[in-house]
């Protein structure tokens, strides 16, 4: 039965390292004389093109007191132009003076505020009962005006132009090293849509700064303040890294989020969101030259930076001595632990991604040792996180009742020592090899996350890791992976945070029981979410982008987007009932 296992699998393998070599995404490139730089691919058969635009910034690119502000950028491109989203634009740019005024004031009272909470004269600044008297005065000054501009603002309007024209799925998300802009287009407006993210660009209006800030500070509080293990997390990544600038939280920190002025904001625009920050990828059904013409013509417009992105210097120092966190949360008993790793494209990545792979999965060493095994875990994983300056080596197992957090760290211990000192099997490297292959083959045939992929590994360096990875992977051997072990898994190298139960915690949902953390981490903070949502078709928009992105999610999420949509269609049908 082995013999044939190895021959079946020895065949798959050869099948599929000819596909990882032969493995050749040529788009077209072209870069217009403002720096914008144009990915195209073109791929017939889908009359729609998956559109994005990349902006070489995010949490990394921030500092003490401004950070979130990349996040916050992603939630103002949406509110419009000089003529989107508004019904008299000089009568709204007239308002946002007012608005800047007001703030600089409030601003004012503020600074007094953070004196106090310093002295101890109040305990937190942000309660309402802290406030100072003038402060409450400005801030209902501040509220009238706000109301003014609400009657002649156009919610919306760039997501409903989009959808008459048959465009489909516009959204954004912001990354610790990207922030990317996304859509599916029709192919015949494609002109359209230079025009209007040329526009976004060309002549923004980040109408609605404050009070969105505030809707960030909200949603910061539901992901990571209302979710079980959400602020432990957070200060968790924050004690891993020491000296970096991804010690901050992409969605930011609470004070900065209070504080951060429209000024700034010009700022940072004005140098992130200049067009030699920026790329454009395009895949589907497209004309090269005609794209390339369009994109000279409304892109072109745009004036190149006046000052290049400043380069990120800071970089993590060597972690001198093992790191450990305690923490009771509403959960089940789980242990984490990390090590630092390596930065996108370093030379270790693929023997350090083969290693992890030997450890995760159904069929990885963890899972038959911890679960099957010994039956000390319920769930374990085990993956490597590589950003543009620097990585995350995670490793995880969810505790079965009756045994306790450590005994699934010393496990999973045991079996990393294993690595270190035997090499890995013939079959069981083969078998990773063929998966990765695989993985790497199924990622190229959306053109959405081809499209992503794209826009992702030219931000962190170079579009074309995505043929020159997957060979890179096959490469590795056994003395790789047990090199890489016996580097990176080291004690001083190593951060542990350990949860138990509150003992008043609730039992965790059923449905959400064989998810993975991050999964539940979403269905729970989505959740959270779509108790605050009070706005029928505005849930209605949300659920049909949901399902319409579902088979396209990876695998691991596809449960846990299945599981929000359930739970949005029971708050819709909750908001209906009450009409």
């Amino acid at each position: 039965m082995f013999k044939k296992r190895w021959l079946f699998l020895m065949l798959a393998g050869t099948f599929l390292l000819t596909q990882a070599h032969a493995q050749n995404v040529q788009p077209r490139l072209h870069v217009l004389d403002n720096g914008l730089k144009l990915i195209l691919v073109k791929r017939t058969g889908d009359p729609s093109v998956a559109c994005g635009m990349a902006f070489k910034v995010g949490s990394v690119n921030e500092r003490p007191g401004i950070t979130g502000i990349s996040h916050l950028f992603e939630h103002m491109m949406f509110k419009g132009t000089t003529t989107i989203g508004t019904k008299d634009y000089n009568a709204d740019k007239k308002i946002m003076a007012q608005q800047d005024s007001m703030k600089a004031l409030l601003r004012q009272e503020e600074s007094k505020m953070r004196t106090m909470e310093r002295l101890g004269q109040i305990d937190d600044m942000s309660k309402r009962e802290n406030l100072t008297p003038r402060y409450r005065e400005l801030e209902k000054v501040f509220d009238d005006l706000i109301k003014q501009q609400r009657e002649i603002i156009i919610k919306d309007e760039l997501d409903r132009i989009y959808s008459k024209n048959g465009g489909a799925g516009l959204n954004a998300f912001t990354g610790e090293d990207v922030t990317f802009y996304i859509i599916n287009v029709p192919a015949n407006k494609l002109e359209l849509y230079m025009w209007l993210e040329s526009d976004r660009l060309l002549n923004p209006v980040f109408r609605e700064f404050y009070s969105e800030r505030d809707v960030v500070y909200e949603e910061r509080r539901l992901r990571v303040e209302s979710t079980p293990t959400g602020k432990y997390d957070e200060q968790f990544e924050s004690l891993f890294w020491q000296s970096s600038p991804y010690t901050w939280p992409v969605i930011g920190w609470p004070s900065d989020l209070r504080a951060i002025t429209k000024e700034q904001a010009d700022e940072y625009f004005a140098t992130y969101y200049a067009p030699n920050n920026c790329i454009v990828v395009m895949v589907g059904d497209l004309d090269y030259d005609e794209v390339i013409k369009m994109a000279a013509r409304y892109f072109g417009r745009i004036s190149r930076g006046k000052n290049e992105p400043p380069e990120v210097i800071t970089t993590e120092v060597p972690q001198l001595a093992e790191k450990r966190m305690y923490a009771e949360a509403e959960t089940n008993p789980e242990v984490r632990i990390w090590y630092h790793g390596v930065a996108h494209d370093h030379a270790d990545e693929p023997a350090l991604d083969v290693l992890t792979s030997i450890l995760s999965g159904k069929t990885g060493r963890l899972y038959k040792k911890l679960v099957l095994e010994k039956q000390i875990a319920n769930n374990v994983s085990a993956g490597v996180e590589t950003r543009k300056y620097a990585g995350i080596i995670r490793l995880s197992g969810v505790v079965k009742d009756e045994h306790k957090p450590e005994e699934v760290e010393q496990a999973i211990y045991d079996e990393i020592t294993k690595l270190q000192e035997e090499p890995a099997g013939a079959y069981e490297l083969q078998k990773v090899k063929n998966q990765e292959a695989a993985g790497s083959f199924r990622r190229l045939q959306s053109n959405f996350f081809l499209m992503l992929q794209l826009g992702i590994y030219e931000v962190n360096g170079d579009w074309n890791y995505i043929n020159t990875y997957p060979p890179k992977v096959q490469a590795i051997t056994a003395s790789d992976v047990q090199r890489v072990a016996k580097k990176y898994f080291t004690r001083e190298n190593r951060n542990v945070i350990i949860y138990t139960r509150k003992k008043s915690a609730a039992p965790e949902d059923p449905e959400i029981a064989g998810l993975s953390e991050q999964g539940k981490q979403m269905v729970n903070m989505m959740t959270a979410r779509l108790q605050q949502t009070n706005d029928a078709a505005q849930l209605q928009q949300m659920i049909s982008m949901m399902e319409s992105r579902i088979s396209e999610a990876p695998e691991d999420q596809r449960k846990a987007v299945e599981i929000v949509v359930k739970k949005a269609k029971e708050r819709l049908a909750e908001l209906e009932s009450r009409k």
